[in-house]
């Protein structure tokens, strides 16, 4: 039979058909080539045959299901045996082990002829080539499951800064970016391109920071790539690669301590605004005059602690998780304060319904939301005890911190709309009396919704202030209104 067998193969392996088919196998490992069902698609065509290849389990991974004795398969899987053959009048069957470094699996081939030499071969180095490509498959997979539990990594870093957690935030880069939060302040950095491009966009950015900041895909921005660098050669790197870039913008924030993190976040959104207007396509947050720095620190810093302090009987982590979503909610819509945080929405709506009702305020109107954004972030410069006034001292109030410099301020800011005919600075009154809702303004002022926010829109390059997107921003004009006396001061439950 043997005897037959080699006969055979002399007749039936012409003079250089072992190193065609050699070289059509060898074509499986290029790049584009490497599919495992394609391998075993060619060996089935290889060897005029079937061909599949299972697991140890006997879950077939590729090619045509094939009757075999499981026992056998046992054996060659678990190493006991290399290969097996059987053959009987109408079918002949090879088994061989695949090897691999972590897992086994077992190719067999069935075919109605006897296995000559060049079979024998093409299954042999098709087996060899199966190895290859599942490694490097398995390899594949763990490189993509490393880079993405890296990315959740500084993803949840961002967002323990985010709610003001410093001390976890750098327990948990220290494993892997050591020294990378060592220091007390950063810059926030927000990278926008194309979503299908931000990938790239974010590897680039890790590149030309050379891992010296934490780079984060934004979970509520598909085009987004935030960066928070402690150094500030990372601003150059990353205003370099904007410019590498077509159709690819910077914003970036002015240095803030690490418990700032979301101060400076919205900071580096609101300067990404302008840097769409920028030849450039790069911005910085204008140290403009802000209202709060015109304000007597020390009155400002009880009226606040005097605003919050409803909320100085919780426990302290569930104090600071309220004060931290409250202010990113007073930032950002619910949802994107979800995913910046990592939490559902209906989680982050609750909790800024726990703060209304301690606060006794209502956060539909923009009077009280501007308000309690101000002492929100001036609580970020407050110790941890509570703020002590003398018995009987009601504290200042914030008609006193409105007055003064400030109102002169909010005078200047908001006489800057005077000259435009429309009057939109009374339509934007009327705007911020009704919760920042066009329809509602529209009915008061007896116009169409649209020219409502046409005269919104219009205001926002006079007052170098994003207003159609709550934030900062608003909550200063907001301020500016409640200064010269246009709006009725806000309700608040111990600070008005």
């Amino acid at each position: 039979m043997a005897g037959r067998q080699d006969g055979n193969r002399q007749q039936r392996t012409p003079g250089g058909a072992g190193p065609a088919w050699a070289e059509e196998l060898l074509e499986h490992l290029r790049p584009a080539g490497r599919d495992i069902r394609r391998v075993v698609a060619w060996l089935s065509g290889a060897v005029h045959g079937s061909a599949a290849l299972q697991d140890t389990a006997g879950n077939l991974v590729a090619g045509t299901p094939l009757p075999l004795e499981t026992n056998l398969v046992a054996d060659i899987a678990t190493g006991r045996i290399a290969s097996a053959a059987w053959e009987s009048q109408d079918r002949h069957l090879r088994l061989v082990r695949v090897e691999h470094p972590l897992h086994a699996w077992v190719l067999a081939v069935s075919r109605d002829a006897p296995f000559d030499r060049r079979a024998s071969d093409v299954v042999t180095h098709t087996a060899q080539v199966l190895g290859l490509l599942l490694t490097a498959r398995e390899s594949t997979a763990a490189g993509h499951r490393l880079r993405r539990a890296t990315s959740d990594l500084r993803l949840a870093i961002l967002q323990l800064l985010m709610v003001e957690d410093i001390v976890s935030a750098r327990r948990v880069a220290a494993g892997l970016w050591p020294g990378l939060l060592d220091a007390d302040t950063a810059c926030v950095y927000v990278v926008e391109s194309d979503p299908a491009a931000r990938d790239r966009i974010a590897d680039e950015c890790l590149d030309s920071t050379r891992e010296d900041a934490l780079v984060v895909r934004c979970p509520a921005m598909d085009g987004h790539v935030i960066v928070v660098t402690p150094r500030d050669a990372a601003g150059a790197a990353l205003r370099s690669l904007v410019g590498r870039h077509p159709g690819t913008y910077l914003g970036g924030s002015v240095r803030q301590s690490l418990a700032r993190t979301a101060t400076a976040y919205g900071q580096a959104v609101s300067a990404l605004a302008v840097a769409h207007f920028r030849p450039d396509k790069k911005a910085v947050y204008a140290e403009r005059t802000h209202p709060e720095r015109l304000m007597d620190p020390e009155a400002l810093r009880g009226w606040s602690a005097r605003v919050l302090r409803p909320l100085d009987t919780l426990p302290h982590h569930t104090r600071a998780e309220l004060l931290a979503t409250t202010r990113l909610g007073l930032e950002f819509t619910a949802v994107n304060t979800a995913k910046v945080l990592g939490v559902s929405r209906n989680t982050v709506r609750a909790r800024m319904e726990r703060v209304e009702s301690l606060l006794g305020t209502d956060f539909t109107d923009l009077r009280v939301r501007a308000a309690v954004h101000l002492a929100l972030n001036t609580h970020l410069g407050l110790p941890e005890t509570p703020f002590a006034r003398a018995t009987g001292d009601a504290g200042p109030r914030l008609a006193h911190l409105l007055s003064g410099p400030v109102r002169t301020w909010a005078g200047n800011l908001l006489g800057r709309l005077d000259e435009d005919a429309r009057n939109p600075r009374r339509t934007l009154r009327t705007w911020i009396a009704a919760g920042g809702n066009a329809e509602r303004a529209a009915q008061a002022l007896g116009v169409h919704a649209q020219t409502v926010r046409e005269h919104v829109r219009s205001a926002e390059p006079v007052l170098e202030r994003q207003l159609l997107a709550a934030g900062a921003d608003l909550y200063e004009v907001v301020l500016a209104h409640l200064a010269v006396g246009d709006l009725d001061l806000p309700l608040l439950h111990r600070g008005d």
